[in-house]
């Protein structure tokens, strides 16, 4: 089965020798881009080895059997439908056309129609078929940096019907949806972040060129590269505020609250710059100092602030709640209803 492009729109599936047959009438030229299983993306005619005799007059090579739809044309990503539920505890509801599939973090999904066909693979998926097992060790290595699962799941749909698949967050936040081909083809995020994506996107390891950053920055040394031109979901704690930068403009966030940037976007750690502040502002001793031009995500309530809060509130553990305010203890605590 064969597809090509008219007036910028697929047409197909078609047979070879249906094909073969508008080769010849001259309703596909040379130029025209077609597309068929094993091609990693749309390609002019003449530069397919099985048209390229048509062209020279020449029989045609037998027709290779194939099945899976194409990706949109000039899109290597599949290109998913998406709906978002919920308001602070969402989850994210995908729609796989035929031959379409998506690739989540292990643990994320939340349920699936009966024809999805569900794949643990090595790495993010994007590598496993162009690459071979090395392809696919290497992606899976660039996980294991990242502080992540070695496998992933592949969520796909064999059948001719439409299928869908929920995933769900991790904890109360926001979903946020980016579409990598507008933001340019690339996304760094903090490691825990990524929630899935379309199959093509590759998710890979942004390192930072200032140990500082590693050594205080609250999200590592290595963070996530999300590259592609696909959808990719990522969930960020509480609410969400993303903020266009100018060339120049500078803004100091807390470490824990920043989800993600665009590579343009500078990163470096900044000290309080009083000794007094930092130790007892409780604002810690480090800003993440980000310089424009480029945007930035802010989460409202990093994973690791809200733990924190939930360890001080147990007693027995931490400090066991003591610190908030009652004279009494935990006495105190029973009585203002805390316990």
């Amino acid at each position: 089965m064969w597809y090509y492009a008219q007036n910028n729109a697929p047409v197909g599936p078609i047979s070879f020798d249906d094909l073969a047959g508008r080769i010849r009438t001259g309703m596909v030229t040379p130029d025209t881009l077609v597309f068929t299983t094993g091609m990693a993306q749309w390609q002019a005619a003449r530069d397919t080895p099985q048209l390229a005799t048509l062209f020279a007059g020449v029989a045609p090579a037998a027709a290779a059997a194939a099945s899976t739809p194409p990706p949109p044309i000039g899109r290597r990503s599949h290109d998913l439908t998406y709906r978002i539920v919920g308001e602070d505890v969402q989850f994210v509801e995908v729609e796989l056309d035929p031959g379409e599939a998506a690739v989540a973090e292990a643990g994320t999904l939340m349920y699936m129609t009966a024809g999805v066909q569900m794949d643990t693979v090595f790495g993010d998926g994007s590598t496993q078929q162009q690459g071979g097992i090395m392809g696919a060790l290497m992606g899976a290595g660039k996980r294991l940096l990242t502080g992540e699962s070695l496998f992933t799941t592949v969520f796909s749909n064999p059948t001719s019907t439409l299928q869908k698949a929920a995933f769900a967050a991790p904890y109360p936040g926001r979903i946020l949806p980016m579409d990598l081909k507008e933001l340019g083809g690339e996304l760094i995020c903090q490691k825990d972040s990524f929630l899935a994506a379309a199959k093509g996107v590759s998710i890979g390891i942004a390192f930072q060129k200032k140990i500082g950053v590693g050594l205080f920055g609250g999200e590592g040394f290595i963070m996530q590269r999300l590259t592609g031109d696909g959808l990719t979901f990522v969930h960020a704690g509480g609410m969400i505020e993303a903020i266009d930068l100018k060339a120049g403009e500078v803004l100091k966030v807390d470490t824990g609250c920043l989800v993600a940037l665009t590579p343009s976007v500078q990163y470096d750690v900044q000290f309080v710059g009083k000794v007094k502040t930092a130790l007892f502002g409780g604002e810690g001793l480090f800003f993440a100092v980000v310089t424009g031009p480029g945007r930035v995500w802010l989460q409202s309530l990093p994973l690791s602030r809200m733990a924190d809060r939930i360890m001080k509130a147990v007693p027995g553990m931490a400090r066991g709640g003591k610190e908030e305010g009652s004279i009494l203890g935990g006495l105190g605590n029973l009585l203002d209803g805390d316990n």
